[in-house]
């Protein structure tokens, strides 16, 4: 008889391996995966798009540049308005600004590139791209546990897209009620709809 090894893979630990993993890669090939992200990326219907917010990246944690994603929308696509978040650490809670380029961005306490004079954004939001350490094959994801997004996602009616270097493991065990599901994610050999 077999022995049947079940493996239980939760947020923390996922956390941890895929932090490990990303800061591993090395800056060529995570310059390679970043534009076949941004090809995976153009090849999204933006027809209906009037406004997109987009995570800004952390470059220390090898995020996936998100610069590049926002220089094609404003060359091809200079009709959507593009806001970015401004992250208040007191209240776990997210405002939404109007991108004004590079020059208004500044980092905070944790090293995240936030606007300064960018405009509040208080209207629709059509789609949102949504930053992640890891995903699951059914479109849950893991963050970095503070909960900002998935509050953040609760109120509004949009397309949620997760930007991802890696592929998909198999299941996040510790999902719960608040986890909210992604639409779509991109990787930088697929865009996988869940």
């Amino acid at each position: 008889m077999k022995n049947i090894i079940f493996v239980i893979m939760l947020k923390a630990e996922i956390r941890k391996q895929a932090l490990k993993d990303r800061l591993l890669s090395n800056d060529s090939t995570y310059q390679e995966l970043n534009k076949s992200l941004l090809n995976q990326f153009k090849t999204l219907d933006f027809s209906k798009i009037k406004t997109l917010h987009i995570f800004l990246p952390i470059s220390e944690k090898k995020e996936p540049d998100t610069f590049l994603l926002i220089g094609w929308i404003t060359k091809n696509h200079p009709e959507i308005k593009i806001i970015v978040p401004k992250a208040d650490f007191a209240t776990a809670l997210m405002t939404n600004h109007e991108y004004l380029g590079v020059e208004d961005l500044k980092k905070n306490l944790y090293n995240i590139l936030e606007p300064q004079k960018g405009k509040i954004h208080g209207g629709e939001i059509d789609m949102v791209i949504i930053p992640m350490l890891a995903f699951d094959k059914r479109g849950y994801r893991v963050g970095y546990g503070k909960g900002f997004y998935d509050r953040f996602l609760e109120g509004i009616n949009a397309q949620k897209i997760g930007l991802s270097l890696y592929p998909a493991i198999e299941k996040i065990d510790d999902v719960n009620e608040h986890d909210i599901k992604l639409d779509f994610c991109i990787t930088p050999t697929e865009i996988i709809k869940f």
